[in-house]
């Protein structure tokens, strides 16, 4: 009894070595079980002799570039073995463009430090009106319209901000369950804000874009630095001076650049914009890609916005700077729409030399209030 059960296990131990053997033959394709290194791929070799007249670097290239084939399932995109246009972007995403950000929003914050520190608060040098006489800069509307575009974007910006750098530290700080709560609502009204967002930004085009078209006084104004470095400076200006016509077009134009690459991600594979812009811009001497896959245009859209909203982040810290601690009387505007009529004077003094015709005009002998 014995006997026949050692002859059964060994006789079934021969057929496993025996199968092994044979697989393993017929995949080396030698008795002696040489397997060449190509084959086993020692080294990083890829699988060689197979490819005809194809140079197998040739080929591996193009799949990694990208090369698809054809499939009879109706999911067209699996014909694309590798899409390596994603880790591109991921590696674009967190490391130049991570890296640069960061380093332009300190630069920024380091610079306006430095600013304020040599130079200070920038003061009325006339002091506030002794007669407490102001002049109405912004009415309802106009108010409404900056504290709209403003919050949304303050709102969007750190949402954003924490997409790309919250990773980094937030999760040792709060845990990985809170950061992942936290982002997925940051996320969210990324996405609905964003539309507070675009609205505030077609109420600012249509409100300011008269006053904002640029001129010859602009030109004097940026020669003499807008008096920001010097005591006792006040170059002319309208009702807006040349870095706030500066700051209306980037906000209009890159924030306009924002909601459109923000819409190409609200609605992915249905809103494409780079490869007719891609057009436009070879016919001045680029040489971009113009066939684009939806895929490829989504990729597109995602990295400039964010760089689009890295730029617009340093240009507001900027402009939140000399809007309220930087001078004095600058927050009155958008707070009550009330500006101390010296402030007025010094800082936009053709405006109110404007608003002094037309009151004078209207009652005959007095000036704006």
């Amino acid at each position: 009894m014995i006997g026949i059960r050692f002859r059964r296990l060994s006789a079934s131990f021969s057929l496993v070595i025996f199968t092994a053997f044979a697989g393993v033959t017929g995949f080396a394709g030698s008795l002696v079980l040489t397997i060449s290194p190509a084959m086993a791929q020692s080294g990083g070799q890829v699988p060689g002799g197979w490819s005809g007249s194809a140079s197998d670097t040739e080929l591996w290239r193009a799949i990694r570039k990208g090369v698809s084939g054809s499939v009879s399932i109706p999911d067209k995109k699996a014909a694309q073995l590798v899409q390596s246009d994603g880790d591109e972007l991921r590696a674009f995403r967190n490391g130049r463009m991570a890296t640069l950000g960061g380093v332009a929003i300190v630069i920024i914050i380091l610079l306006l430090y430095l600013f304020y520190v040599l130079r200070g608060k920038i003061r009325i040098d006339a002091g506030p009106d002794q007669s407490g006489r102001t002049i109405q800069r912004f009415n309802t509307l106009e108010r409404f319209t900056h504290w709209l575009t403003a919050s949304s974007f303050i709102v969007l910006a750190l949402t954003g901000l924490n997409l790309i750098y919250g990773k980094l530290f937030i999760p040792t700080l709060i845990g990985d369950q809170a950061f992942a709560t936290l982002s997925m609502w940051g996320k969210m009204s990324h996405n609905y804000i964003a539309w507070a967002f675009m609205l505030g930004i077609v109420m600012m085009f249509v409100l300011w874009v008269k006053d904002n078209i640029p001129g010859p006084t602009d030109i004097k104004w940026l020669a003499m630095g807008g008096g920001l470095f010097s005591e006792g400076v006040h170059p002319p200006a309208k009702r807006f001076n040349a870095g706030q016509k500066m700051i209306f077009w980037a906000v209009i134009i890159g924030g306009g650049s924002l909601s459109s690459s923000g819409l190409a991600l609200l609605f992915p594979f249905e809103i494409s914009m780079f490869a007719e812009t891609f057009k436009i811009l070879n016919a001045v001497g680029f040489n971009f890609p113009t066939v684009l896959s939806p895929l490829q245009e989504t990729q597109y859209a995602l990295m400039w916005h964010g760089v689009v909203g890295l730029g617009m982040i340093v240009i507001t810290i900027a402009h939140i700077y000399i809007g309220s601690v930087g001078m004095e009387g600058a927050i009155d505007a958008v707070a009550d729409g009330q500006v101390d009529r010296n402030w007025a004077q010094e800082h936009h003094g053709l405006w109110v030399k404007k608003l002094d015709s037309e009151a004078l005009g209207d009652t005959g002998n007095q000036p704006a209030e």
